[in-house]
């Protein structure tokens, strides 16, 4: 990487106005001392193929992906990391002097949270992940190196469940059922993880599933971080159970991909707080 240029630095999505990441990668391009900018860039989906255009050829050292575009990102690319590649979405795009890398910091930085913040460790674990969509992928990939005993996916189609525990049969020991079954699935899990967007605002209320059936279950934890507690959380934690928010995985995912960028380790407790101040917490 150039040094000497300041760096030039984006997120991409449809829509994108309500992103925390600039507030976040800005906080920590300051804390590091780097001159640059990260911005937050509308992207239609009409318009991906030129927006990755000008990725390779304006001077970015790279973009975050986010939703509807990390699955229909990756045929622009030059190469895939083994995480994008396996995960089969892109969160992450490094510039390395015009050849795009995609790569996937959401799973690891899902893990290196849940470790720090609720199950140091994770082996022999009992976990059912709630959905089978593209968080899901990475969630599960990146469980499956800590070597848990085994993960069940609860989805409303099962089909799609079935086709990711087939395809990583090789992974991890993956069972697939339908939402219906999930007192059978909740029975024997001692840690419960919703990859879905039910109760993320504005839409507060909503629920996964029913907290009533967590009543053997250790720990339960939310990929939404905006309520920073959900309502499954909050009804989880006056069950008994420790409870785990998406914040620390935001950070963390964000924290990779700078790593990846600047080459540097990232200032993720500065990160942590900018967050958080957007917020107005």
């Amino acid at each position: 990487m150039n040094r000497q240029r300041a760096l030039k630095l984006g997120v991409i999505g449809d829509p994108i106005a309500h992103s925390k990441s600039p507030a976040m990668h800005n906080a920590a391009l300051r804390e590091l001392g780097l001159e640059g900018e990260y911005a937050a860039i509308h992207v239609t989906p009409q318009r991906l193929g030129d927006m990755i255009r000008s990725v390779r050829e304006d001077g970015y050292r790279g973009i975050n992906v986010t939703i509807p575009h990390k699955e229909n990102v990756m045929p622009y690319l030059d190469e895939l990391g083994e995480d994008a590649r396996r995960i089969g979405a892109v969160n992450t795009i490094v510039n390395e002097n015009g050849r795009l890398i995609g790569r996937n910091t959401d799973g690891i930085g899902y893990v290196r949270s849940l470790k720090e913040e609720a199950a140091a460790e994770l082996t022999g674990r009992r976990i059912v992940v709630i959905g089978a969509g593209g968080a899901a992928r990475g969630i599960v990939h990146a469980l499956a190196a800590e070597a848990p005993d085994r993960i069940t996916l609860l989805n409303r189609t099962t089909q799609r469940a079935e086709e990711l525990a087939r395809e990583w049969s090789d992974l991890i020991d993956l069972v697939a059922l339908p939402a219906d079954r999930a007192a059978q699935a909740l029975e024997s899990a001692d840690l419960v993880i919703n990859t879905t967007s039910v109760g993320m605002h504005p839409h507060v209320d909503g629920l996964p599933l029913d907290p009533a059936l967590l009543r053997g279950t250790e720990i339960v934890s939310d990929l939404i971080y905006n309520p920073l507690e959900t309502r499954l959380l909050r009804l989880a934690r006056e069950r008994g159970c420790r409870t785990h928010g998406g914040l620390g995985m935001f950070v963390y995912q964000g924290a990779y991909a700078l790593e990846y960028w600047t080459g540097v380790p990232a200032p993720v407790s500065a990160m942590r707080r900018a967050v958080l101040a957007s917020m107005e917490i």
